[in-house]
């Protein structure tokens, strides 16, 4: 099946600009019915920790845009976007819509960026989520959490096998990106795929690098650092194939050694 990733410059904090970048790169994409589209995380925003520039009510004009093309298309749309629930801080989450246009998950980012403050301003999510997507089980993550190994493995024990980090990954750590979304995959014998942004905020340049990585590592296809849109054809057999003739998931101890 298809799997599109749509690598956004996005306008520091101007939700209207970023709203209709996207629906044009979206359009532009043409996704056929049945594929799984990914946009960045904080796409209406930024990476931001300005809560009345980031943040909408679960139904706002972001998810609106991501449930009418998913709608429309007939495909499943999956994107970072910022609430503000009622203990006063946000979530930093990515949430997927179906071809009906309904929800299909909605993750919380797992570890904020202490280094930027996140924690201050957005609370953790409480677990991993996981939704079905042409015979797929797909756990979406954000960012940081690609740093830490053990949330993707939970998800793998959760039966996972497609792996999606949506980001706003600075250009400063590119190599890491890279490096990162690579591991996962192989260490997880999973597809992987990390959507980012590209252009520059006040604060930092992002060099994109949106990558499909199949799970023997191998990057499929790579945004390099400009806006627009990359694709893969995913095909379980011929992982599910892989992971009967090398089972080294079968050797994974759960003891914490």
């Amino acid at each position: 099946m298809r799997l599109i990733c749509c690598q956004t410059d996005i306008v520091w904090e101007d939700r209207a600009a970023n709203l209709a970048k996207a629906a044009a790169l979206l359009e532009a994409a043409a996704p056929p019915p049945g594929s799984l589209v990914l946009l960045p995380e904080m796409f209406a925003s930024g990476f931001t920790m300005n809560l009345d520039a980031a943040c909408e009510g679960p139904g706002g004009a972001a998810e609106r845009l991501l449930a009418d093309t998913a709608r429309r298309r007939a495909a499943t749309v999956l994107a970072g976007v910022a609430t503000r629930w009622p203990d006063g801080r946000g979530r930093n989450e990515a949430v997927a819509f179906g071809p009906d246009g309904a929800e299909l998950v909605r993750f919380t980012k797992l570890h904020p960026f202490t280094f930027a403050g996140e924690p201050e301003r957005f609370a953790a999510g409480d677990g991993i989520r996981t939704f079905a997507w042409a015979g797929f089980t797909v756990a979406p993550f954000v960012c940081y959490d690609l740093r830490f190994p053990e949330s993707f493995r939970a998800a793998i024990r959760r039966g996972a096998d497609l792996l999606v980090v949506l980001a706003n990954w600075p250009a400063e750590r590119a190599d890491h990106w890279v490096t990162l979304l690579r591991a996962r995959a192989v260490e997880n014998q999973a597809y992987v795929a990390g959507v980012n942004r590209c252009g520059a905020s006040p604060h930092h340049a992002y060099s994109g690098r949106s990558l499909i990585v199949d799970p023997r590592g191998v990057i499929l296809d790579d945004a390099g650092s400009r806006e627009g849109t990359i694709a893969a054809d995913l095909d379980r057999p011929a992982l599910q194939a892989y992971r009967r003739d090398f089972p080294a998931l079968r050797d994974a101890r759960t003891d914490g050694v």
